[in-house]
């Protein structure tokens, strides 16, 4: 496969890049730094150079290039509204834009759970970038795409299990971005999942039986 990150710097696309390596993939991704591409360069992954928040549609359509499928893993992690929007909302409503100009059709967006962090007092940055969230997965999934919206639990570092629980709906707890990034490199090698929404989160079920076990 040809897949392109945005996000491809950050936990989950790092690790998700070195994982489609791996098995053979093309990868690809977007960097804001000449230092990133350079270093992504020495692992066989061409990066285009660029600014989401400033990037035409037109350029990043140009980015995408012929690509099979585009994961967006970036996010604003809850930081200043400005960034969130600039990131997670109109980023997202961007990448969507750019992937139906470059005539990619699959698109996985790495979301949030809802309920990520509701036992704990949230502040306003926050609450708003979990609306920011919902309103992205809402575009998406109107979106003539054939989208894929997976929203793992609270992400910790640390080895993966190599087991998780994924459905449609799952509890709240936590889970190694080792595991979400594994998950995400299964789910892209099976074009039978399509269109759904499918959250994820620490469990018992080996990761390829949990991703066969949501063919539809």
């Amino acid at each position: 496969m040809d897949v392109f990150i945005i996000g491809i710097t950050g936990g989950v696309g790092g690790l998700l890049a070195r994982k489609l390596r791996s098995r053979g993939d093309t990868v690809r991704g977007l960097v804001r730094r000449e230092d990133q591409h350079a270093e992504l360069a020495t692992r066989g992954i061409n990066a285009r150079v660029g600014d989401l928040s400033h990037m035409t549609v037109e350029e990043l359509a140009a980015a995408f290039g012929s690509v099979d499928a585009i994961v967006f893993s970036a996010g604003s992690n809850g930081g200043s509204r400005e960034v969130t929007r600039a990131i997670d909302g109109d980023g997202v409503a961007k990448a969507i834009e750019a992937a139906r100009l470059a005539g990619a059709e699959r698109f996985t967006l790495v979301s949030v759970l809802p309920e990520s962090w509701r036992e704990r007092d949230l502040g306003e940055e926050v609450e708003y970038y979990f609306a920011v969230k919902k309103e992205a997965d809402i575009a998406l999934s109107r979106s003539e795409l054939n989208w894929l919206i997976l929203r793992p639990s609270l992400l910790v570092d640390g080895p993966g299990a190599g087991a998780v629980s994924l459905g449609p709906a799952e509890f709240h707890g936590q889970i190694t971005r080792d595991d979400v990034a594994t998950t995400l490199a299964e789910l892209l090698h099976e074009p039978r999942i399509g269109r759904q929404i499918l959250e994820l989160n620490t469990g018992s079920t080996p990761i390829e039986e949990a991703v066969r076990a949501n063919v539809r």
